[in-house]
């Protein structure tokens, strides 16, 4: 990881010491907001790293067990079961199931705790097009496009930004922007274009998704060995808002900035995302008001009787018939052995080190730390210059902005709303971020969100309802300098029957589509293992 100088320090805390420094009326209001911080469980987690577990006082036999009941896991289960494969079960630490597609409701609306969206699926992402046509997201196909349920698309108006004192259409910086920051836009969108549908040497596209089937040509594979920020420095990109831009994009689905982001990944971003449909434009995406929580409900009730959450897998052993997996039953406070033929860890790759006896170098599998925030209110944001959309983003602010829960309800005559506000912590390496971030109490967290919401929307002071937080220690995988295409990664991939591996950390990119197709390559690695018939959806 780079280290930061105290100049660059100072500049990246900057942000956070004005959101820290609330004014007297903010605090007095925040003590009128009801709230709390909620999961994740990181002290369930942090007993897996104290190790100290009691002997399993009981032995169950299953086929198969999945740990973790995040999007790779829950993949892997629905290929099983939609294989003919039925004696599994999957362990989750959480109580419920989801990792960071995770979401919640109230009596105003649902809301994501994490991933809010997918967009419009690659022609690669041949797992998860099989799982959206069976859960109704594509509903057919015409001249040889899918066709997406249009109450799944994502509304209008789709996006605005806040800068200046104004909101304007659109996430890329419009409002005082000169004509040097306009020819750079235009070239930096005409290479990201380009790049989108170009291919290597082998006839892959460079960027593809699920990134490992992109193109191998090492003379773009190179990029993934210096920084985006280096990237756009070698082009000539010195805009300072098209710098912000791609910082904004980096700390979106990273939740770093560009600094500290591979180019090849920063790339892929823009170029990576290349689907299509015939009843939209490529730049849509799917959503609902509990984000891709949508998708883990479905698929938990097409798993009931598979999950048990509030299980925390400690131990994973092989053995001459197959795996052992021992876990602690939170809710009897008890230890049990499954004893399996083979298993499949969906965990982060950190955490399933922790599970066997056979330690990997991870020097290099960094994650990101998020906060999130989702804010009940009693009336609608306002604000000048752009209506009310369903992402909402702020110019140079620590936090990236808000998602409207409400947004894709039919009901468009609402009196109140849910907002979910996404603050990745990239002003400090990942480990001190986290401390700082574990070290708030909840009324430090609800007055830093507080001063910022009332900053751009004063409208709303008496107005907040409730104000939720969740802290993701380890939110997402970090693609740092030389992670994508490294020997650290090759190696998370390699499996050694009978335990199977499957999370988005094995691509490097934390999204959906990455998830899924991990999930669904392990529980097809393990049918293989075992000649069990199947149909390959990769």
């Amino acid at each position: 990881m780079r280290r930061l100088t105290r100049r660059q320090f100072l500049i990246g805390s900057a942000g956070v010491a004005a959101l820290a420094a609330v004014g007297q009326w903010v605090a007095l209001a925040g003590s009128a907001v009801a709230g709390r911080i909620v999961g994740a469980s990181s002290a369930r987690g942090h007993r897996l790293r104290e190790g100290k577990f009691p002997p399993p006082a009981e032995t169950i036999r299953k086929k198969i067990v999945i740990v973790g009941g995040g999007i790779a896991g829950l993949s892997a289960a629905w290929k099983l079961q939609k294989s003919g494969v039925t004696d599994f079960l999957l362990l989750e630490l959480e109580d419920e199931v989801g990792g960071n597609a995770s979401s919640g409701s109230n009596a105003t609306s649902a809301y994501p705790w994490g991933a809010h969206y997918v967009p419009l699926l690659t022609e690669e992402s041949t797992c998860a097009r099989e799982l959206f046509r069976e859960l109704g997201i594509i509903t057919g196909e015409e001249n040889g496009q899918p066709i997406y349920n249009e109450y799944y698309l994502r509304a209008d108006p789709e996006e605005r930004l806040f800068m200046h004192g104004r909101w304007q259409d659109g996430i890329v910086p419009q409002i005082g922007i000169s004509d040097t920051d306009r020819a750079q836009y235009n070239d930096f969108f005409a290479r990201m274009e380009q790049l989108r549908g170009a291919r290597g040497r082998d006839g892959r596209k460079l960027f593809a998704i699920p990134l490992d089937k992109s193109s191998a040509d090492p003379t773009w594979r190179a990029l993934d060995r210096i920084t985006m920020a280096d990237y756009l420095q070698q082009n000539g990109w010195d805009s300072p808002h098209l710098r912000w831009y791609v910082d904004y994009c980096c700390r979106d689905d990273y939740g770093a900035v560009a600094a500290d982001v591979s180019a090849w990944a920063g790339i892929h971003y823009f170029a990576g995302r290349s689907g299509k449909a015939a009843n939209t434009d490529g730049q849509s995406v799917v959503t609902w008001p509990e984000g891709n929580g949508w998708i883990v409900n479905q698929l938990k009730a097409k798993l009931a009787g598979h999950l048990q959450p509030k299980c925390l897998a400690f131990h994973v052993e092989k053995t001459p018939k197959g795996a052992t997996v021992d876990y602690m039953d939170i809710a009897r406070d008890v230890a049990v052995r499954v004893e399996a033929e083979a298993v499949i860890i969906a965990t982060p790759r950190f955490i399933a080190e922790r599970l066997l006896p056979t330690k990997r170098d991870l020097s290099t599998f960094h994650y990101s730390p998020w906060m999130v925030a989702n804010i009940t209110l009693n009336r609608l944001p306002a604000g000048k210059g752009a209506p009310l959309s369903w992402d909402n983003m702020v110019y140079n602010s620590p936090l990236l902005g808000y998602v409207v829960a409400t947004h894709q309800n039919l009901n468009r005559v609402q009196t109140g709303t849910v907002l979910t506000y996404y603050w990745p912590l990239s002003h400090l390496p990942p480990k001190q971020a986290r401390e700082q971030a574990y070290a708030r109490s909840y009324e430090q967290w609800r007055d830093l969100v507080l001063t910022e919401l009332l900053r751009i929307h004063p409208e709303l002071r008496g107005h907040v309802a409730q104000l939720d937080v969740w802290l993701w220690g380890h939110g997402m995988i970090r693609p740092s300098p030389g992670f994508v295409w490294g020997a650290q990664r090759a190696a998370a991939l390699a499996t050694k029957p009978p335990v199977f591996y499957a999370h988005s950390d094995m691509s490097g990119i934390s999204i959906f589509e990455e998830a899924n197709h991990h999930g669904v390559k392990a529980a097809e690695s393990l049918m293989r293992h075992f000649n069990h018939p199947f149909r390959s959806s990769l």
